[in-house]
């Protein structure tokens, strides 16, 4: 039975748990994402952020506890049909093609909503408003440069922005990207930051990091987890001064 939907909240879990033979990593965690904003879950190692990713991304059955989509139960539902409802996982699901250009990745990724990646028998129109749409979203993404270059020839920073254009081509209402900065230096942290500030700007993003600092200025609302539970939620300026979340973070560089 689903409940009646608040359409401010439009990602929502309600009491997740889930239990690894006898082991609690998500103890009844429960969080809501609000519509047109970034939020992120962050936590030290260990803290159970990942499960509760999978979780809500559909790669793990919760033990107990539900989830809700715009106020509809996704509990039970797979991965492949969140994704055509709109809640589509990024850095997991758009895996790049590293020996297709950037412009062949992206046009395969707007060919799978048509329910297979190629489509011979389409009209030479089709695949032309396709190619028209890959180069729009190729210059959301400032890669308009390296079109024409094989995934495998960009630096790691443009490869994560081309992962980004191929999770924007299936038209995502809401984007889960699963530690987007992850492995960066500065610079690529602060590019690929501002990329995902200005694709969220029509969207809702749900990120998991680990870094508590390369989301002070990113995120609208920050979730902290701690040993599968919530520790603490709230703006960066009110989570960053919570004892408990500089306690767990000391130590660990990420604070």
């Amino acid at each position: 039975m689903n409940a009646a939907p608040n359409d401010d909240i439009i990602l929502e879990a309600r009491n997740l748990t889930k239990e690894f033979k006898g082991f609690v990593a998500v103890k009844e965690v429960n969080l809501q994402v609000k519509r047109g904003t970034i939020h992120a879950l962050i936590g030290p190692n260990g803290a159970g952020k990942s499960t509760v990713f999978n979780l809500l991304t559909k790669f793990l059955t919760p033990t107990r506890g539900q989830i809700l989509y715009k106020g509809r139960d996704i509990t039970r539902t797979k991965p492949a049909d969140i994704a055509l409802m709109g809640l589509v996982r990024s850095f997991q699901i758009s895996a790049v093609f590293p020996h297709l250009s950037v412009l062949e990745n992206v046009r395969v990724a707007l060919q799978r909503p048509l329910g297979t990646s190629f489509h011979f028998w389409k009209s030479e129109s089709t695949l032309y408003d396709l190619h028209d749409r890959a180069l729009e979203l190729i210059e959301a993404v400032n890669l308009t440069p390296w079109a024409g270059h094989t995934a495998a020839e960009l630096p790691y920073g443009r490869k994560r922005a081309l992962e980004i254009a191929t999770t924007l081509a299936l038209d995502p209402e809401v984007m889960l990207l699963d530690e987007p900065l992850a492995g960066m230096g500065h610079e690529d942290i602060e590019g690929t930051a501002a990329l995902i500030k200005r694709v969220a700007a029509d969207r809702t993003v749900l990120m998991v990091e680990h870094n508590l600092s390369v989301v002070a200025h990113l995120s609208d609302t920050i979730t902290v987890l701690r040993r599968g539970e919530i520790l603490a939620e709230g703006p960066y300026e009110v989570v960053s001064k919570n004892p408990q979340v500089m306690e767990a973070y000391m130590g660990t560089g990420h604070a």
